[in-house]
């Protein structure tokens, strides 16, 4: 299973460079990588630990195997060297021998086979699931739905806490906290003991879900979905990333999981579900420009800046907002550009987003930084513009 300890790396390489001290200063992270870490993560799932001891079976069975042979074969060179006098032997093949190394290994094969068929067999078993959470991979964010179970209709975005890809960014990490790039503004929250089914797709390229401590990793595809599930035995913080490369953010994708109590799980729903009636916006509302662009730069940090940077001047081949045409040419344009995305989805399409959301957005780029143009989009244009009705200029 693919390894999550990106951090790890850093540290090693800023070790060798001679910056040794914050190799010293790191600690394990409970949920997540650990200092100096050979072994898969600590399981906290019934499959995760059947994987370890699958792990170690056939490890064990393939370094007995690898001693016998070469230790026979060393052996038999030794044995029979030419400066002994030993002298090749002129025989017909053996039917013993022929039927011995066939039946043998094929014995092995099938004692091998059949608990990782069974282990196998029971990581697709996605029935019976008290949860259901579709995980839709996004570049380079996750987004959650709870379809089926307590806490459904709950929706929400999970993004790389800000703070941290600041730090980044800045190139000096020798204060990066413990959870350095898996810290995430809104965790994936699951009750203990009971069976989590996680759907997969994507909305953009290929991503994969993968929480070790959970013995989980299944590829997220655009226009597909596939299923995995878990059971977390015991509450905490599990953290995981995007395993499979999607893009020049794809360090930037972490997995955080909050494993709660049953109570905890329950209290957490009623929470989330206030904040949520709470936080529902009205399309038909008329937004002033000042409330429309205060609400704008809060999506903007959460979404955007990641990619065209706080200050709006985009990096590399990422184009700048500050004086661009687009967001200073007709709104339609723009309108099309965050709803669809450009460039075969290196702008990608933000159709997940409220209407809300996006005229604020939108209409925050427009009057941001040296963008005066004081033009302002109301949500009921991206309501009908999802329908095509696009504003005339």
């Amino acid at each position: 299973m693919k390894s999550i300890s990106t951090r790890l790396v850093l540290w090693g390489l800023m070790s060798v460079a001679g910056v040794g001290s914050l190799a010293h200063a790191a600690t394990d992270l409970p949920g997540g990588p650990a200092v100096n870490q050979l072994n898969l993560h600590p399981a906290v799932t019934r499959i995760a630990h059947e994987q370890h001891y699958l792990h170690w079976m056939m490890l064990i069975i393939c370094t007995v195997i690898f001693i016998g042979v070469f230790a026979v074969m060393f052996y038999s060179i030794w044995k029979h060297r030419k400066s002994r006098g030993a002298k090749a032997a002129n025989f017909h093949e053996s039917a013993t021998v022929e039927v011995v190394w066939t039946v043998v290994p094929f014995i092995i094969v099938v004692l091998m086979a059949l608990p990782a068929t069974k282990v196998l067999v029971a990581q697709k078993d996605t029935t019976n699931a008290d949860v259901t959470i579709k995980a839709t991979g996004y570049q380079w964010k996750w987004g959650y739905d709870y379809i089926n179970g307590e806490g459904e209709g709950l929706s929400f975005i999970s993004t790389l806490d800000s703070s941290h890809r600041v730090l980044s960014d800045s190139g000096d990490v020798s204060k990066a906290p413990n959870d350095y790039l898996l810290k995430v503004d809104n965790p994936l929250v699951v009750p203990v003991d009971r069976k989590v089914r996680i759907i997969t797709t994507a909305n953009d390229v290929i991503h994969s879900f993968m929480v070790p401590s959970f013995g989980i990793k299944q590829d997220a595809i655009p226009g597909f979905v596939r299923d995995t599930w878990f059971r977390a035995e015991k509450t905490g913080d599990y953290y995981g990333q995007c395993a499979e490369l999607c893009g020049k953010e794809h360090a930037y994708m972490p997995i955080h999981v909050k494993v709660l109590s049953n109570d905890g799980y329950k209290a957490w729903v009623d929470e989330q579900k206030k904040i949520a009636a709470a936080k529902k916006d009205d399309p038909s509302k008329v937004w002033s420009l000042q409330d429309l662009i205060a609400r704008g730069e809060k999506v903007y940090a959460a979404n955007c800046a990641a990619c065209h940077q706080a200050n709006g001047k985009g990096a590399g081949p990422i184009k700048a907002l500050d004086g661009s045409p687009v967001v200073l040419g007709p709104t339609a344009e723009m309108m099309h550009v965050v709803l669809e995305g450009r460039a075969n989805g290196a702008m990608p399409a933000w159709k997940q987003l409220s209407d809300t959301e996006l005229a604020a957005v939108v209409t925050f780029a427009k009057n941001h930084w040296s963008n005066k143009t004081g033009q302002l989009v109301q949500p009921a244009e991206f309501v009908a513009a999802r329908t095509g009705k696009f504003p005339a200029q």
